[in-house]
């Protein structure tokens, strides 16, 4: 949570319709199956938002979605936490949009990308692939 305060304080308020790109680095293990999921007996360890992040996002702001560079919206031990999987819980139970194994975000503006989020027009599906674009001024 405090990441995205602090953010705010630099950048000013998300703004209403935006794309939240949760950059943390973990696209460089992509590569690298068992170090992308960095799993052991506990379940995968990667990066993720607590759930007073989720809550801020999904109820405090009016983004579009979040896209993330890790398997899932959620930390690899979000089944621990209260509640689990809370980005699936309250992200996209306010009807915004989720979209995982994002990578080069280290080369995209801190603000002013415009996100393109194409997926297959799957009937009655609860997710797709997709095409992720970001053009940026240059």
């Amino acid at each position: 949570m405090s990441d995205i305060k602090e953010w705010e304080a630099a950048n000013g308020a998300i703004p209403k319709g935006a794309w939240l790109l949760y950059r943390t680095g973990w696209s460089k293990y992509g590569d690298d199956a068992a170090a992308y999921a960095n799993a052991d007996e506990n379940g995968p360890h990667t990066p993720g938002l607590t759930p007073a992040a989720a809550r801020y996002l999904a109820e405090e702001t009016e983004i579009l979605g979040m896209g993330v560079e890790t398997v899932g919206t959620d930390a690899g031990g979000a089944f621990g936490f209260d509640p689990p999987f809370p980005c699936h819980t309250m992200l996209m139970g306010a009807n915004k949009y989720g979209v995982t194994q994002l990578r080069n975000l280290h080369l995209l503006p801190v603000t002013g990308a415009v996100v393109i989020v194409a997926p297959l027009p799957i009937v009655k599906g609860s997710g797709s692939p997709c095409r992720v674009l970001a053009l940026v001024n240059k």
